[in-house]
């Protein structure tokens, strides 16, 4: 089951402020549909606590030493797809 949360509880819950969660954070590493809902088609944003926990730390993985990424299989796009090559 998912949990949703609104900007404001994402803020408490990482550190950062709800005004740079909506334009800085969201569409560039907080993806709708992945990280994020918009109920009924409104302008009301629900963060998804689960998604955002799974993926809070790939892309400071994405910027370890290529040896790191390697063994972990590939380098991590923003979509969720892994680059092998």
């Amino acid at each position: 089951m998912e949990t949703y949360i609104t900007t404001d509880e994402l803020a408490t819950r990482i550190h950062y402020d709800a005004r740079t969660i909506r334009p800085r954070l969201k569409d560039a590493v907080l993806l709708e549909g992945v990280h994020y809902i918009r109920p009924f088609g409104g302008r009301k944003l629900l963060f998804i606590r689960e998604a955002i926990q799974r993926d809070i730390g790939k892309f400071s993985a994405g910027r370890a030493p290529m040896g790191s990424a390697a063994v972990a299989g590939g380098i991590p796009m923003a979509s969720g797809a892994m680059i092998h090559g």
